[in-house]
Formats: structure tokens, sequence, C-alpha cells
């Protein structure tokens, strides 16, 4: 499985028009089949004057058994809809996805291959304009700071951050409590913040999970 991915950190729209059709592509950050199914009936709704609003979405890092890929051409032809769309996500090596088009006839058939080059070109405009982010997957480790944290958080943080190491949260209790996320080997992160330091705080490894960078 990929230990890194990209999607995108919000939503974007773009439009075109083929012949007098009108071609609205809008994609959306989600993270279930079910948040993709609610954005496609969004789009419903909201376009409810339009004839068809075919749809794609990928689910998941590549090579994760759990990674999910599907698509809807929504009454028009065969093929010409949902799976040119979903290629152009492919293409462009998005995740956690969904891109749902809406076309309004405007009177001319535009052909099986007319369809596939306006479905495709409309993600491809969309893609164009949306916020790329990089995701990666990271193991956490706790670190709890001796008696002098609170002197220490400030410059610690900085320093972690300097580094390009994520920091995931800081609480502020008895002790100075951070949790960070590694891409590496947790002993050579755990290896560093004694460095930083001076060897007063306490390292616990965690758990894997998927973050923003």
């Amino acid at each position: 499985m990929s230990r890194q991915y990209s999607t995108i950190s919000g939503e974007a729209s773009a439009e075109i028009e083929v012949k007098r059709s009108r071609f609205r592509c809008d994609l959306t950050r989600v993270a279930t089949e079910e948040a993709a199914r609610e954005a496609i009936a969004r789009a419903r709704a909201e376009f409810w004057d339009a004839r068809h609003h075919c749809s794609a979405f990928v689910l998941g890092p590549a090579g994760d058994p759990d990674s999910m890929e599907r698509s809807s051409d929504d009454g028009e032809p065969a093929g010409t809809a949902g799976a040119p769309m979903l290629e152009v996500l492919r293409g462009a090596e998005l995740r956690d996805v969904v891109a749902v088009v809406t076309r309004w006839f405007g009177g001319t058939l535009l052909g099986a291959g007319g369809l596939v080059r306006a479905y495709s070109d409309s993600v491809r405009a969309a893609v164009e304009v949306a916020p790329i982010q990089r995701r990666e997957l990271v193991t956490e480790v706790e670190v709890t700071l001796g008696e002098d944290g609170y002197v220490r958080a400030g410059r610690l943080e900085a320093d972690l951050r300097a580094r390009g190491i994520a920091v995931l949260d800081v609480a502020y209790a008895e002790r100075v409590t951070f949790l960070l996320g590694t891409p590496g080997e947790p002993g050579e992160l755990a290896a560093q913040i004694a460095g930083l330091t001076a060897g007063t705080a306490n390292t616990r490894v965690r758990r894997t999970t998927w973050v923003d960078r």
C-alpha cells in the first residue's frame, strides 16, 4: 500500500459548454461511500433541472484492500460519462474525491466520442482549479515533557515543525504532551526528541494514521 497520496483540501467547480450543452463538474473531498453518494444527491437536488448527474469517486490509498472506485453514467450511453470521469481522477492521482458532472442538454447530440471528451474535459477543468492536498501515513508518537515542559514547549514545537515533523496535537495539563506523526522509524524520532529535550521527555509509540501534510 502506498504511504502517500493526493486529494483535495476543499471543493472545486468548473463548467464548460459543448454545442450548447453545459457540463458542470463539482469536486468534493469525501472519506466514505456514504459521503460520496450524499454529494451526488446534493448536486441532483441543487441542479434539479438538468438531465444527467454523472459521477465517479475514488476512496482510500492505492493498494489498500478497502479502497473503492465507482462510476455512473446516469442515463448517458454506457461508458461515455462515468468511466471517462474516473480515468481523469486516476490520471490526476487523486483519492478520497468524488466528481459529479451535471449536464444540461443543448439540443444537439454529441455522439459517443463527443460525450467522452466533454465529460473528461469538465473533470479536468475542475481538477485544474482544485486545491491539492498531500496525505501521508505516519506513526503517532506521544511525547510527554519533564517538569520544565511549560518552559520548553514553545521552542520544542518550533523546532519540530522546522524539521518537518507533524505536530498533531499539544495538550497542556499537569505535564505538556505532544502528539507527533512521523513517516519514518519511531526510534529515529525518539532520538531527535531526546536531543532536543536533553533526555527529559518520555516517548510512547501509538498507532499509524493518515494526516494532511
